[in-house]
């Protein structure tokens, strides 16, 4: 299946600024047509799959900018209303064309914080904190009409073993993919075979696999998931290999690069 590219590169192709906390995600509110059309325009690339403007839309993050709690959830949730409504507009017209899915993304820890810690991971809270910053987006999204959720980005290995065990409780079927610093690998350091025999016999978690990390890591990881987790489908969309630095954007979203 063939799944989207980044968000940001599209609505930067719009226009769209960036430089903000709440990255692409502050278009759910600023702009919402922006983000169909940014959804658009990966659907008429031939995308069977795409995923939502979510993963820097926590509920702490829109309460750090002023937004209050039932506003934050809506926004959430209006990330799926957004990717629903461009496929509608996508399939409207095209008898027989075969109906695009909506992966709902839910970024790491790393992403609220916009500092770069996709990179590093081991953030330095607890794993309550970490089961607390997680629950509510993952039960929204849990509920809402999306067929997938997509756990990404994520670099640390508390945080994977976290979102597993929220996961067990989820009614959709989700995808856990890692972002590594090398063929081997969490950017946090863990072996990718420990986290990944952890999900090898997970019940909701379909597929594995690697994104915002250097294509010529990727054959080595395949290899090691395939290995680990046999059973698993796997989800790959690395980076563009070039250098990220965090100092140069308010608010870092590797996911979104």
């Amino acid at each position: 299946m063939l799944i989207d590219g980044g968000l940001s590169n599209a609505l930067e192709a719009q226009g769209c600024s960036l430089h903000h906390r709440l990255w692409s995600a502050r278009y759910l509110d600023r702009d919402p047509d922006a983000i169909i059309s940014a959804h658009l325009s990966y659907l008429e690339a031939g995308a069977e799959c795409i995923t939502t403007a979510s993963y820097q839309a926590s509920v702490a993050g829109f309460i750090g900018e002023g937004y209050d709690q039932q506003t934050a959830e809506s926004l959430i949730l209006k990330a799926v209303s957004l990717a629903e409504q461009a496929i509608e507009r996508f399939i409207s017209g095209r008898e027989g064309a075969v109906r695009p899915l909506i992966a709902a993304s839910i970024g790491p820890y790393g992403a609220y914080l916009a500092d770069g810690s996709e990179y590093r991971g081991k953030y330095g809270i607890t794993t309550a904190e970490l089961e607390d910053f997680h629950r509510t987006r993952l039960a929204l999204l849990d509920n809402s009409p999306a067929h997938i959720l997509a756990c990404e980005t994520i670099p640390d290995f508390r945080e994977a073993t976290v979102l597993a065990r929220l996961l067990e409780k989820a009614h959709t079927p989700a995808w856990l993919s890692f972002s590594c610093r090398d063929d081997g690998r969490l950017n946090d350091g863990t072996p990718v075979e420990k986290v990944i025999a952890q999900m090898a016999d997970h019940p909701t978690i379909f597929a594995v696999g690697v994104n915002c990390t250097a294509p010529k890591y990727v054959s080595g990881l395949i290899k090691k998931i395939r290995l680990h987790a046999d059973r698993k489908k796997i989800i790959v969309y690395p980076n563009s290999g070039q250098a990220y630095n965090c100092l140069l954007y308010t608010s870092p979203s590797p996911r979104d690069h």
